[in-house]
């Protein structure tokens, strides 16, 4: 994603004037705390604190190259396999810092399950396969388990009426929505208790989107959802909390309808009303 190129007028003193941004809540399945995140000691993202609720939606908007899928990379810990990336802070589930060195990062993921922004579902492999992929890797072999997985998991992706008669075929026979969900489904197999989506609808046309859209609302009914989106109609939409970043910074963290309709921060209201971008 490239950066933005020019900026409103008075900007730096908007971004460097804001408060910590806050959220009222009385019971959290993540929490960032101060977290900054550098490539080669440059800072991408700076000193963020964000709260997010259990079985709920939050929303991370902003202009590309602000920092929201860095941010988001973080809460999986996919930076370990970056070069160079360093993440100081902590990210907290249920008061465990994902960040100890005493835990593993592969255990971690199962707790945090992502979704990206184009369909990767595995190529080679059917739908049933595709879904069953991280069962296998972490040694469930049981058929009946994975029989009953597989058909959790697509029906919790709104995806299991249209393929329960095709779990065979290629994953890649599949429409651009239909493998997005599938990825969904193969996030879900793995029972993560909190789920990262990076623009999942970005690359599909409305009908799809909307049935994203459904899937996610859907869906928060038993994860905590965090998704990353360009789109601020479908963040409207989805989401119960919206954080609006800017070059890095979190610079206002609210209730959704709150955010759009009331913005505290000038930037934030510039940006929600097209101002930039």
């Amino acid at each position: 994603m490239t950066a933005l190129t020019t900026k409103p007028a008075d900007i730096e003193t908007q971004v460097t004037s804001t408060p910590t941004p806050t959220i009222d809540s009385e019971k959290y399945k993540m929490i960032a705390e101060n977290v900054t995140i550098s490539y080669d000691g440059i800072e991408a993202v700076k000193d963020i604190t964000m709260k997010f609720k259990d079985k709920s939606v939050t929303a991370l908007i902003g202009p590309s190259g602000c920092g929201k899928t860095t941010f988001l990379r973080c809460l999986n810990r996919m930076h370990d396999m970056t070069k160079n990336a360093t993440v100081k802070g902590k990210v907290m589930i249920d008061d465990i810092d994902l960040y100890d060195k005493s835990i593993d990062p592969i255990y971690h993921r199962r707790k945090v399950g992502m979704v990206f922004q184009k369909p990767n579902p595995f190529p080679t492999m059917s739908i049933y396969d595709n879904v069953t992929a991280g069962l296998k890797l972490n040694g469930v072999r049981d058929k009946k388990i994975l029989n009953e997985i597989v058909e959790d998991s697509l029906k919790m992706a709104y995806l299991w009426d249209e393929v329960k008669n095709d779990l065979k075929k290629s994953a890649i026979e599949l429409s651009g929505g239909q493998q997005q969900r599938l990825c969904i489904a193969r996030a879900l197999a793995i029972q993560p208790e909190v789920l990262l989506m990076d623009e999942p609808a970005s690359a599909l046309d409305p009908i799809a989107t909307q049935k994203i859209e459904e899937t996610i609302t859907e869906l928060k009914k038993e994860y905590t959802i965090i998704i990353v989106t360009h789109n601020m109609q479908q963040a409207v939409r989805v989401s119960d909390y919206t954080g609006f970043m800017y070059l890095g910074d979190l610079i206002e963290f609210r209730e959704t309808k709150k955010l759009f309709t009331d913005p505290k921060n000038e930037l934030t209201a510039k940006y929600v009303q097209g101002q930039f971008g």
